[in-house]
């Protein structure tokens, strides 16, 4: 398994051995590491763990957004695309006005649609 990591980001091994991705994952830190809860739960899950597993000095934190700071770092973002330093536009997959707004929902639960932009003129 080593060399698919070298192949591929983490990401695109673990959905090209699962044929589409996990649910659920394993923490394997060891000793001294860093675990990090990342996505959105259902309302109804809830995280467990025994306080033993947290005195090896490991460090458990999630992450919304992965740790954006909307005020500082939006603006930053939005100047580096006028910039042309961060190329955003090759992730847009559909363009659909807004009268068709339940088409983009569509596409992207389908799997379909990376990115739609809506359209508000039309």
């Amino acid at each position: 398994m080593g060399s698919l990591l070298r192949n591929g980001s983490n990401d695109q091994v673990i959905v090209e051995m699962t044929g589409g991705g996990v649910d659920r994952s394993v923490e394997c830190t060891g000793r001294w590491g860093v675990a990090v809860l990342v996505g959105v739960p259902n309302k109804d899950d809830a995280f467990k763990t025994h306080p033993v597993n947290l005195l090896n000095e490991k460090t458990l934190k999630g992450t919304f957004f992965g740790n954006y700071k909307p005020r500082s770092d939006i603006p930053a973002v939005v100047e580096k695309y006028m910039n042309k330093e961060l190329e955003l536009d090759k992730f847009i997959t559909h363009t659909v006005p807004f009268s068709e707004i339940n088409k983009a929902f569509e596409l992207m639960l389908a799997g379909e649609g990376l990115r739609c932009v809506i359209r508000m003129d039309a």
